[in-house]
């Protein structure tokens, strides 16, 4: 699979890489990346032929996008494509006065939900000034699941689907963006988002991997049927899926428990007889999907970054897919590659 394929975004008239590159790490998430090592990666990801940047007001309290808008600034706008979000505002602030768990050294900006119509606007026209973009292509509505907002879930999303839901299809229909969706960790939230409103796209963290396949039963079905498009990020589960049932591996940000241990070595022995390293089967399983024409990434670093990247390339044998399928380590009805090269397993 080459990263700088070219695919339809969906129904939109948008055209997105299938690799594409999250910044939440240039947010410096847990902790710090050097100014120069962000627009190092930036320039990498370009070079390797990726036109598709994700980011968020929420990155650093405004530092990943301050840092996309720098590197991507002076090339031509309508050679790439800018995903953000809006559900939070940014105000200035004293950054001694500022907890910025859990990012380190980022923007001094404190940082509020909102999902109010006004809310939306200014989240939009600030993250335009921070990107010093003309545009952004395509506006997710951010964390409306249960597990930012715990028991008040529901409010939040009755308050995202009146307030927001507003403001993003006024921007689309007047052209201001080009698509308007929803992103969170939960496929339940974008599942009832898109029965309820005529969204374009969802962004979906970690509950589409090797792991996770309940998103088959309802909502990507309906994704199918509705011309939605999927973007999947966290397709590692948070760790396991890229360092394997390794000691202190996590899974969802949290140390792997001891099922998840134990199914991740069974995939890894059917990856060590087929010579194909867990990581690259774990990104390209998720964009065989139909709906799904995008992986998004984060990485920290240059070599990590061209890692992803060779993940990505790597050749993948049609029957690695289906011993998983035979063994009960993948469901029968998921969509694999089907571009692999056919070689036999290798039992050395």
């Amino acid at each position: 699979m080459n990263p700088d394929e070219k695919r339809k975004f969906g129904r939109s008239n948008v055209d997105v890489t299938a690799f594409a590159f999250g910044t939440a790490p240039l947010g410096n998430f847990m902790r710090e990346v050097d100014e120069a090592v962000a627009g190092d990666m930036i320039q990498h990801a370009w070079d390797a032929g990726i036109r598709f940047y994700d980011t968020a007001p929420m990155y650093g309290h405004g530092l990943a996008e301050l840092r996309l808008g720098q590197a991507l600034r002076w090339k031509k706008r309508d050679d790439f494509v800018v995903a953000s979000k809006v559900g939070r505002v940014l105000h200035a602030g004293r950054r001694s006065d500022i907890d910025f768990t859990p990012w380190a050294n980022a923007t001094p900006n404190t940082m509020e939900f909102d999902y109010s119509y006004d809310g939306t606007m200014r989240a939009f026209e600030d993250s335009l000034q921070r990107l010093a973009l003309e545009r952004i292509d395509i506006l997710f509505i951010h964390d409306i699941d249960r597990f930012t907002h715990g028991d008040s879930q529901p409010e939040i999303f009755r308050q995202a689907m009146d307030g927001c839901w507003r403001a993003l299809e006024r921007l689309r229909r007047e052209g201001a963006v080009s698509a308007i969706g929803v992103g969170v960790n939960e496929w339940e939230v974008c599942y009832d988002a898109i029965r309820q409103h005529d969204f374009d796209c969802c962004l979906l963290a970690g509950r589409y991997t090797l792991l996770e396949q309940e998103a088959l039963d309802q909502f990507l079905p309906l994704c199918e049927k509705q011309g939605v498009a999927v973007v999947v990020g966290g397709g590692f589960n948070s760790g396991i899926l890229a360092t394997g049932a390794v000691a202190g591996a996590k899974y969802n940000y949290a140390p792997a428990p001891d099922a998840i241990m134990q199914r991740v070595a069974r995939i890894e022995a059917v990856c060590r007889e087929y010579n194909v390293p867990l990581p690259a089967a774990a990104l390209q399983f998720v964009v065989a999907h139909p709906a799904i024409p995008t992986f998004c990434a984060g990485t920290r670093n240059v070599a990590q970054l061209e890692e992803n990247l060779k993940w990505f390339r790597h050749p993948i044998p049609a029957a690695f897919w289906g011993e998983l399928k035979k063994r009960g380590l993948l469901r029968d009805d998921a969509p694999v590659p089907q571009y692999g090269r056919d070689l036999a397993p290798n039992f050395a």
